[in-house]
């Protein structure tokens, strides 16, 4: 330690064996991240305009698509930056701001998704009981349940990160300031702090998955038991989008993060997180609205009105 070189700033790689085709695939990322705010901004637009969508469904889904473009910004407009000036550094309060905001909204993207299930297991198997259970202000408490909760499990971590000392290269393998790659480049014994993020990752995934599985379960067999092929298929389609959206989350963070951060194949992580830092989040707004003839029904009715006025 006494013959450590310090230093205030990282280089981020990002995908250097992409050089030769690097400005074009700058140009798609930036594409689909205009796509994906664009998406997400319609929804929270149409949602907080729109009466008729104020219900506990489409509460949900604007607080995700909240932590959707919180997420995202934190890491493609830098990237993005990075790659049309030629540089690639990031200061060091810079890169330990950019991990915590990314690693939080995921928390909060997480225990949103598990909330959705509970509501569309209330919606399908509770339908009598839905308006007694999904009060405001039970919406009101689990969204920040899902705020408070993703803040105060990543936050802990994030401080002790923050205080490791990092010396000799530092160059991080990763277009963003993932955590796995940040930890190899500490000067101290970061064993602890990986079981720690191992646990909690294990704890919010797995938990999460567990309870929406068990959600879909009962919806499934509900759904199951409806007499007319018409329920059964209005009942499906209500979920589907959901659903969809599930698979790709934990199948895509848990292939990444359920394991020691320092381990694991560098060059696939990255490729899995580029895809769910930009292509997911751009396919999320469609998954949820483009066979949602109700929030289409609305949409149309906010432009019509604007157009009026």
């Amino acid at each position: 330690m006494s013959n450590a070189t310090f230093f205030n700033e990282f280089i981020l790689l990002g995908f250097s064996e992409l050089d030769e085709v690097y400005l074009g695939f700058s140009t798609l990322l930036l594409l689909m991240y205009l796509l994906s705010l664009m998406g997400h901004a319609l929804i929270i637009l149409v949602i907080s305009m729109e009466p008729k969508l104020h219900t506990p469904m489409y509460f949900f889904l604007l607080n995700f698509s909240i932590a959707e473009i919180s997420s995202t910004t934190s890491e493609i407009p830098k990237m993005l930056v990075n790659s049309f000036s030629g540089t690639n550094t990031i200061c060091f309060a810079c890169c330990m701001i950019q991990g915590f905001v990314v690693f939080t909204m995921g928390a909060v993207e997480f225990i949103t998704l598990t909330i959705m299930s509970f509501d569309r297991y209330v919606a399908i198997c509770k339908p009598l009981y839905y308006q007694t259970i999904m009060t405001s202000g039970l919406c009101l408490n689990l969204s920040l349940l899902a705020w408070i909760g993703g803040f105060g499990l990543i936050f802990p971590q994030s401080v002790v990160v923050w205080t490791y000392p990092y010396c000799g290269h530092n160059k991080i393998d990763h277009f963003f300031c993932d955590v796995g790659p940040v930890l190899k480049l500490a000067c101290a014994d970061t064993i602890v702090i990986e079981l720690i993020g191992f646990l909690y990752g294990a704890i919010i995934m797995w938990g999460s998955f567990g309870f929406s599985l068990i959600s879909y379960m009962c919806i499934i067999n509900t759904i199951l038991q409806i007499p007319s092929g018409t329920g059964r298929s209005k009942a499906f389609f209500t979920c589907a989008s959901h659903l969809i959206v599930l698979t790709i989350f934990y199948t895509a963070d848990m292939l990444m993060y359920l394991k020691p951060s320092t381990h694991g194949n560098t060059r696939l992580n990255k490729s899995i997180s580029l895809v769910r830092t930009s292509f997911v989040p751009m396919l999320n707004p469609f998954i949820y609205t483009i066979r949602n003839s109700e929030f289409k029904t609305a949409l149309w009715k906010t432009v019509t009105k604007h157009r009026s006025f």
